[in-house]
């Protein structure tokens, strides 16, 4: 994988971003899915596996499921994982896999959750793309939306630093 393109390809699509000012995860959501036509759900739950999100598909909407036993930040950045890969292009793909619907609906029917759900077996590549993409974007909100301001809030920076040594670790190490 070429880090160098995919942060360009982040970068592009982080500019053509409209981000809420002061940056509100909900409101962002919101607003994109009026630019869509397509409403995003926000849908927290409480996963036994620990913290995770999921992007699934419905008829009408998309539903963003993230954790909800999780510092409010954390809650952001799944959020904002999901929606890249979203923003992204990435595709969903159905839930087969029992192991994953009991993760995120224990108390359902894993039948039920296979019809209803879409989920996604993306690769190594699409999650470093929504991962970057997720974390430019706190970036930018923590400097208020704009790309030429000063540096981001300690947290943000924090999680920024450890995203670009993760990318850049190779397979395996």
């Amino acid at each position: 994988m070429d880090l160098r393109r995919l942060r360009q390809r982040c970068a592009a699509r982080l500019r053509e971003l409209d981000l809420p000012v002061p940056f509100d995860v909900r409101a962002f959501c919101e607003a994109l899915g009026a630019r869509r036509g397509r409403p995003i759900r926000l849908c927290p739950l409480i996963s036994p596996a620990g913290p995770c999100g999921l992007w699934a598909v419905g008829t009408q909407a998309d539903f963003i499921f993230y954790e909800q036993a999780t510092s409010p930040l954390h809650q952001e950045h799944i959020i904002l994982h999901e929606v890249s890969h979203l923003l992204c292009g990435h595709q969903p793909t159905r839930v087969s896999d029992e192991e994953g619907s009991r993760l995120f609906f224990p108390d359902l029917d894993v039948e039920m959750v296979n019809r209803v759900l879409g989920r996604a077996a993306y690769s190594a590549e699409e999650e470093r793309e929504a991962e970057l993409l997720a974390t430019l974007i706190l970036e930018r909100a923590a400097r208020g939306g704009f790309t030429n301001a000063g540096p981001a809030a300690p947290e943000v920076a924090t999680l920024l630093d450890r995203l670009e040594a993760a990318l850049e670790r190779p397979a395996g190490g």
